[in-house]
């Protein structure tokens, strides 16, 4: 049988000793023994969120935690500034406009930077603005944004709350929840925290909290004030993905051993054996802000992506991720969290050499990994 290795954003591959902590029996969700995991394992998500404000957990994919961020702070009519350049900027500007509020976007084009100048400027022309949305990784485009400049610009208006979407970026690239000023960011499960999907997570700011409290638009699952009242026993206000939480509290473990800033270190590590690579083929990055969680790489015009990764996957075993939207067809998105080493590392490099000369692209077998080993065993 053929090894699979993940190299997708998300599901990823899980480590072992998760997979193993998720096998053991069952157990009750409003027992003690559970909430003396759950309250380990808020501490450990304030570690990973680099915050001491609340955090909550989520039954429920990434997406919920979006529409949680939205749901509990504006009302319907209220406006939020949104920074799109992708599928998951778009995704915050879907949920506006599902809650009747009115979002003002600002679109620096997908793979590109956002210009702060004009962030400000939309602030300043906007004073009835209530929350200014942004993303850490724009996973869809493979693109970091300035959060933590961001935040201080945004921190200099009162009235507004900057709300990050952190769910392809946690864990893999710097973020600092309270030093850049942010007031909610939301995450999920099956990225750089090495587990299956199911989970998402929402920190929130004693500024958030003005807003959530006198924030009247109708909700009840992803009632924030809800989940902060069973906190207060480590509970939960609705029954727990039980099993999903106890791989939680080992995954973090894991995180709080190596090291958050190491584990920044290892992605940026990666992701630049990758980027080289790519470069020694022949092939360019696509992002000009290009992130340490996933690299987007643009393919020959005359190479089919979809095939390209079906075709991976049929092969070699390795499961590479496609482009999005106005993307499809164009490029392959290469993950570098979950459970990878060094050497996953190169067997994808490995691969995609062997792929794009079978797809009568030439390229000298090895210049990539040999780029790739530069990065990675260079110290």
């Amino acid at each position: 049988m053929m090894k699979k290795r993940l190299f997708t954003p998300g599901p990823i591959s899980v480590p072992e000793e998760v997979l193993l902590e998720m096998a053991k029996p069952i157990i009750h969700h409003r027992t003690p023994e559970f909430l003396a995991i759950a309250e380990k394992v808020i501490e450990n998500l304030k570690y990973f969120f680099q915050t001491e404000n609340d955090v909550f957990i989520i039954a429920g994919s990434g997406t919920a935690a979006m529409e949680a961020a939205v749901v509990n702070t504006l009302l319907p009519g209220e406006k939020g500034i949104v920074i799109s350049g992708g599928k998951f900027g778009e995704r915050f500007v879907e949920i506006l406009k599902a809650y009747g509020c009115v979002p003002i976007v600002i679109e620096p084009g997908w793979g590109n930077p956002v210009d702060i100048k004009l962030v400000e400027q939309t602030l300043r022309q906007n004073p009835d603005v209530r929350a200014f949305y942004a993303t850490l990784v724009e996973t869809s485009t493979a693109t970091s944004f300035d959060i933590e400049n961001l935040g201080k610009l945004v921190s200099g208006f009162p009235e507004t709350i900057f709300i990050v979407d952190g769910i392809s970026g946690l864990g893999a690239v710097e973020c600092r929840t309270d030093q850049w000023n942010i007031d909610i960011l939301v995450s999920g499960s099956q990225k750089a925290l090495s587990l299956p999907p199911g989970l998402s997570f929402i920190a929130v700011s004693k500024k958030a909290w003005e807003k959530i409290n006198t924030c009247r638009t109708p909700r009840y699952y992803l009632d924030l004030k809800k989940y902060k009242k069973a906190m207060e026993k480590f509970d939960f206000p609705f029954t727990m993905a039980v099993s999903l939480v106890c791989g939680l509290n080992k995954s973090l473990e894991n995180i709080k051993q190596q090291g958050l800033e190491n584990l920044w270190k290892v992605h940026k590590k990666r992701a630049l054996a990758v980027r080289k690579a790519a470069t020694a083929m022949g092939l360019e990055i696509f992002s000009k802000a290009p992130s340490d969680a996933v690299t987007a790489i643009l393919l020959p015009q005359e190479i089919d992506g979809e095939k390209f990764c079906s075709d991976m996957r049929k092969e070699f075993g390795m499961s590479v991720a496609g482009g999005q939207d106005k993307l499809k067809g164009r490029v392959i998105r290469i993950s570098h969290f979950g459970w990878q080493d060094d050497f996953d590392t190169i067997s994808v490099v490995a691969g995609i050499e062997v792929m794009l000369n079978r797809y009568n692209f030439k390229v000298e077998l090895g210049c990539g990994v040999r780029e790739a080993m530069k990065i990675l065993f260079s110290t």
